[in-house]
């Protein structure tokens, strides 16, 4: 037996064991660099955003998120299901967890049974906002980048600031941002999509983890599905001569993705003509994209990874285009990078380029199609890190050239260590016009976090008061101004009043725009001078500043430091009304369509319109002669609402034919029995569910009852799985066949 060939005549073997010695040694050099490099990265965000796990209420959209987790915290202990469940708080209450992407809130829900709703909201939006470079660095390493590019990607990740704010950038997340909290979710798992995709094109094996990334960025948010959806169409014909095999393998993914997302998907195509469209933005460049020519002015200038800084991710983003494009023929990663750029290019022109065009894209009519840019900006961080290992190397090239002793000092494997370091200093004096931006932007933001906690801690408490006085009571909602009027300078802090109630969980009417109930455009042309509109959106409370004047007439019951409380008359969700005539509305036009009704002394006479919805008849008027009416056409004996539940109950004498109108938001989930009947719900104007009655006392129960298909499409989802595992990793076709064969045999 011989030992070890340790040297031989001419120096092979040594030589290969020396380069055996040195590859292994660059390897480990290699990988110590790249996660001493991430350990960095995070740790750095980790510091930076850990004023976001303060306790304060939200001035921006992160208010809306944080109460639907508490909602979900609430649903699962009592039982319920939020998806089925009906959500009172904001436009009259909708089907939230239908209508809009609910998945993030359920998850941070499951983790609040143990922490709290609030604490399980700031806990995961801190964690997503610090680690997503993780993401950003696993996906790029999935698209085949090495990991210096992969690393110096992850590193740009988190220093991204755009004109517009809103894609992936901290500004987007914080407090003092902008709260897309869902889209924030999505962040992470776009990436893997995209880059599992990638991976499916050419490996069975990646089909499956494609489509549980895919599914679940349609999931947690619905405009970072399309984006991840789209490359699904793309990335077969960037490689014509496997055209066939990979065009099966994205079918197999696309299909897979459709129905693992169809419990989200199908609810909400099936009930799209129940969700409103923004009737206000619907015009604007927020929802319909800023054109082609202002996008790719700001993506030269800089303003779409380095806004108001000198353009470092730009200018490594387009050395990473150059290079991905002049080895176009060679590198199927850099063709699929191009691609993901100009795809999200494409759709981030939106209407104000393709107009009409942009029909072809199924519910673009609900989509906002500035949020697309958010997929320039990822794939953006690709090209920045490929960019950077370009330059790194012209830099190395230059060294050998024209300093060979300097190389060849650096080449010694016991500086390996030392020199990795050394490109880590480089890089980080390289990115510092970044990162010194958004750690000065941090600091500001941890600036105003700690004066709104103080805010909450003192005039907070005075509002809490006037609360905990409407939650004894009951009766109806509040109402503390509008974003349009003199509501978005009456504050706690630096949050509106109006925010700072719906971080308290109270029913209130001024918070507009937030959910897609049919109430939600009527609730902004809510006109607080008209007495009527406050029975017909069941206010019964006013919190105003002191010394300003109410609106209608009402009587104070408390004053709070600058904050007084004041209860009008009216009282209860039900009204008895008279209908004594129509108006013609659908999902696009309900709010503008419903201003002359409520401007008009209609609704304090208890006469109201019904509506012919989308088409359909309107119901049959109780008082279709106006001129014979006299006196009210009922009262309310007794009323037991529980909004929360989606139940209200009540007892009325009704003196005439009449309707007895609930004043949420309509919806075809909404049930009702008259006097233990079934009893058909109709619309009323603006947009609200009621029944009719004739003369006599009547108990009615109106009840929210959901989509039903929801347990047909979770089984969907779990036979897709089972499907695709069996096809996939499992292989179980090809054993099957080789089974059957074996036993042939």
């Amino acid at each position: 037996m011989s030992g070890p060939t340790v040297a031989s005549d001419d120096g092979t073997a040594s030589s290969e064991v020396s380069s055996s010695r040195i590859g292994s040694s660059r390897l480990a050099s290699a990988r110590l660099g790249s996660w001493v490099g991430l350990g960095v990265i995070v740790a750095w965000g980790c510091l930076r955003w850990r004023s976001e796990l303060v306790p304060v209420a939200y001035a921006d959209d992160s208010s809306v998120h944080q109460q639907m987790v508490r909602f979900v915290v609430g649903r699962f202990e009592a039982g319920h299901a939020p998806m089925t469940s009906w959500f009172p708080y904001l436009g009259l209450g909708s089907p939230q967890f239908l209508h809009y992407q609910g998945l993030p809130a359920m998850v941070t829900g499951a983790l609040g049974l143990g922490v709290g709703g609030d604490t399980a909201f700031r806990l995961t939006l801190y964690l997503l906002l610090a680690l997503w470079p993780l993401s950003v660095y696993w996906s790029a390493r999935l698209f085949g980048l090495g990991r210096g590019a992969s690393v110096l990607s992850a590193a740009a990740a988190p220093l991204l600031m755009s004109a517009v704010g809103v894609g992936y950038e901290p500004k987007a997340y914080v407090w003092i941002g902008f709260g897309v909290w869902a889209q924030l979710w999505a962040s992470w798992t776009l990436p893997l999509a995209w880059a599992f995709t990638w991976r499916a094109m050419s490996s069975r094996r990646a089909v499956l983890p494609a489509v549980v990334f895919v599914a679940l960025t349609v999931a947690l948010h619905f405009e970072t599905g399309y984006l991840a959806l789209i490359p699904i169409v793309i990335f077969p014909f960037l490689t014509p001569s496997e055209l066939r095999a990979r065009l099966w393998r994205a079918g197999a993914v696309a299909s897979g993705a459709l129905l693992g997302s169809a419990w989200v998907t199908v609810p909400l195509l099936a009930q799209g003509r129940w969700a409103a469209t923004n009737e206000i933005l619907r015009h604007t460049p927020l929802e319909n994209g800023y054109g082609a020519k202002q996008v790719m002015s700001w993506l030269v200038t800089g303003q779409l990874f380095d806004a108001h800084r000198f353009p470092v991710v730009t200018v490594l983003a387009g050395v990473g285009l150059v290079v991905c494009v002049r080895s176009w023929r060679t590198n199927a990663a850099g063709r699929a990078l191009v691609a993901l750029v100009v795809m999200s290019l494409v759709l981030s022109f939106g209407r104000t380029t393709f107009g009409s065009l942009t029909v072809l894209l199924p519910g673009s009519k609900d989509i906002f199609m500035r949020r697309f840019m958010m997929g320039v900006q990822l794939g953006g961080l690709y090209l920045a890190g490929v960019g950077g290992v370009a330059v790194m190397r012209l830099v190395v090239a230059g060294v050998r050239r024209w300093r060979p002793l300097v190389a060849t000092w650096a080449a010694a494997p016991s500086r390996r260590i030392a020199l990795v370091a050394g490109a880590g200093v480089v890089g980080v004096a390289v990115l510092a016009p970044a990162w010194t931006q958004i750690d000065a932007f941090g600091a500001t933001n941890t600036q105003w976090i700690t004066a709104q906690h103080a805010a909450g801690a003192s005039q907070g408490r005075d509002v809490d008061g006037l609360i905990g006085y409407v939650r004894s009571h009951g009766g109806g909602r509040v109402y503390a101004g509008m974003p349009s009027n003199w509501g978005s300078g009456f504050k706690v802090g630096a949050v509106p009043v109006f925010k700072y109630l719906e971080s308290r969980d109270v029913d209130e009417v001024g918070y507009t725009l937030r959910t897609a109930s049919l109430m939600t455009d009527p609730e902004y042309f809510f006109d607080e001078q008209n007495p009527g509109d406050y029975g017909l959106f069941a206010i019964h409370y006013l919190i105003l500043p002191v010394g300003h004047r109410s609106p209608v007439p009402a009587r104070l019951v408390m004053t709070a430091g600058p904050y007084r409380l004041l209860v009008l008359a009216n009282s209860g969700y039900v009204r008895v009304v008279d209908t004594v005539g129509s108006l013609s509305a659908d999902k696009n036009n309900v709010g503008t369509m419903s201003v002359p009704y409520l401007r008009s002394d209609l609704p304090a006479a208890g006469r109201y319109l019904a509506v012919a919805y989308g088409g359909d008849p309107p119901a049959p008027l109780t008082a279709p002669v106006v001129s014979a009416l006299t006196g009210a056409p009922g009262t309310v004996r007794s009323e037991h609402d529980d909004l929360a539940d989606g139940r209200v109950t009540v007892t009325v004498m009704a003196r005439r034919p009449a309707a007895v109108v609930l004043s949420a938001s309509f919806d075809p989930g909404w049930s009702a029995l008259v006097d233990g009947h079934r009893a058909r719900v109709v619309m009323l104007a603006p947009a609200l569910p009621a029944v009719s009655v004739g003369p006599g006392v009547h108990t009615i129960t109106f009840s929210y009852e959901g989509f039903g298909l929801y347990p047909a499409l979770f089984a969907v989802l779990v036979v897709t799985l089972v499907a695709l595992v069996w096809w996939g990793p499992f292989d179980g076709w090809t054993r099957l066949r080789r089974r059957l064969a074996y036993r042939a045999a």
